[in-house]
């Protein structure tokens, strides 16, 4: 009997992205909350553990979006065996990416390691704020297989459809989080690298779980037997087209927070840093329904693309484009609505209350973005699906870096509007970049359906 995940993921393409993004939207969301918790809990310790957190945040970045990037090319890559109905390659997928997780960890663990102080005094970190930021960066960086294997082989249960259960990992390790991070902070005062242990601890027990039910129960529709495991450079590559420019991705936005904090840092100091910070952490946090949306865009096209079936490919992304755009709405008209109750959160002590006005306008400016942002995750997702991985990373260097660095630093500096604008640029690049990102996924799978002839 066919798996109902997989039997969703060859139905309705509106109705399966719908269903697919709810669970990962859920999922994202709650993921988010580990950078929200930890910003509520480091609002206590002051300005300088805020700035020390925010420095180390542009290298955070490239954790997780190794983690996240090589899980979607096990998505891309497993959606697309699916759909072409190879379950052979189904499960060769499936353990080629656990093998691919497990030396990236290796890899990048001793990288980060090695590169964070060198970095962070880049960035413009010194004197306590360095300090801190290395407190909290080590064990961070050092946990990284936590990370890998959590997102990595959430990638394997999203390209089979089974988004549901990825969801209830993280929910049980957003929990421990939420548990852990007052007791490691300030109970055992471990301070600001409490929060990097407590993050740690939490993610190893989502990936542990998560294997358990890859490897050990194995009740997924693909099936992992490493008894029977050969390597293939064919595979490998097949994940890694994917895997390597998605993680590349959130290299790339780390490189653009980088000029960020570098303008901001001129501009305004570890005040201006402050407010960046906090105010990232939850543009993060609602860009994570738009990110799901675009990983079940992935999932769905995916199969499509395997399957050879161009109308399905179009009505995903375009039905994922439409959600997209809602819920950017949506989520805009909120935080301008309650900026100033929201931004209290990462400012509720007498000592950091001055923060607030600046967190409110960010908020109020720099998130104006989301509506046509959820147009063009959708379509870099797409890509993703359909295997371009790196046409995908363009967009992103075309948002992040060509656009929005570019503006932020014409209405920041060279305008001289402050921290205005700098979110005036940060909404303004990303406005016009997504809306370029849309209208070329249109017109890519135009040409596909011309070339399959569906």
């Amino acid at each position: 009997m066919e798996n109902k995940n997989v039997k969703l993921m060859r139905g309705n393409p509106e109705t399966a992205v719908r269903k697919l993004a709810i669970p990962i939207m859920i999922s994202m969301i709650l993921t988010a909350s580990y950078n929200i918790i930890d910003g509520i809990w480091i609002a206590g310790l002051g300005e300088v553990a805020i700035a020390a957190v925010g420095f180390v945040t542009p290298i955070f970045m490239i954790l997780n979006g190794v983690s996240v990037g090589l899980g979607n090319g096990a998505t891309s890559s497993i959606s697309r065996f699916i759909g072409a109905q190879d379950k052979e390659n189904v499960n060769e997928s499936a353990m080629h990416s656990l093998l691919i997780f497990l030396v990236a960890s290796i890899l990048l663990t001793i990288f980060l390691l090695l590169i964070q102080e060198p970095v962070l005094k880049l960035y413009g970190a010194k004197g306590a704020a360095l300090t801190q930021a290395i407190q909290y960066g080590t064990p961070l960086f050092g946990g990284l297989i936590a990370f890998i294997f959590a997102n990595g082989a959430s990638g394997i249960l999203r390209g089979e459809g089974d988004m549901k259960r990825a969801m209830y990992a993280v929910v049980v390790s957003v929990i421990l989080n939420a548990i852990f991070d007052p007791i490691f902070i300030y109970t055992l005062n471990l301070k600001v690298a409490g929060a990097a242990y407590a993050t740690i601890l939490s993610s190893l027990i989502s990936a542990v779980v998560i294997l358990y039910w890859i490897v050990i129960k194995k009740d997924t529709y693909a099936e992992i037997d490493f008894k029977k495991f050969r390597f293939k450079t064919k595979m490998t590559k097949d994940i890694l087209k994917v895997g390597i420019p998605a993680s590349l991705d959130m290299v790339m936005m780390s490189i653009a927070v980088a000029f960020y904090l570098a303008f901001i840092a001129q501009i305004n100091g570890d005040y201006g840093i402050a407010v960046y910070t906090s105010g990232q952490r939850l543009y993060l946090f609602v860009l994570m329904p738009l990110t799901a949306i675009g990983s079940a865009v992935t999932t769905v096209v995916g199969s499509a693309y395997g399957a050879k079936n161009g109308d399905y490919i179009s009505r995903a992304h375009k039905y994922g484009s439409k959600l997209g755009i809602l819920f950017g709405l949506v989520t805009t008209i909120l935080l301008v609505l309650f900026a100033d109750p929201l931004s209290t959160m990462f400012a509720y002590t007498p000592e950091t209350a001055y923060l607030i006005p600046g967190i409110v306008l960010f908020l109020r400016v720099a998130t104006l973005s989301l509506p046509l942002t959820g147009a063009g995750m959708a379509s870099s997702f797409f890509y993703q699906g359909i295997g371009k991985g790196f046409l995908s990373l363009f967009f992103t260097i075309l948002r992040e870096i060509i656009f929005a660095v570019s503006l932020t630093y014409y209405f920041g500096i060279v305008l001289d509007m402050g921290l205005l604008g700098i979110w005036i640029g940060l909404a303004l690049g990303r406005s016009i970049a997504s809306a370029i990102n849309y209208f070329a996924g249109r017109y890519t799978i135009k040409k596909i359906r011309e070339d399959i002839g569906t």
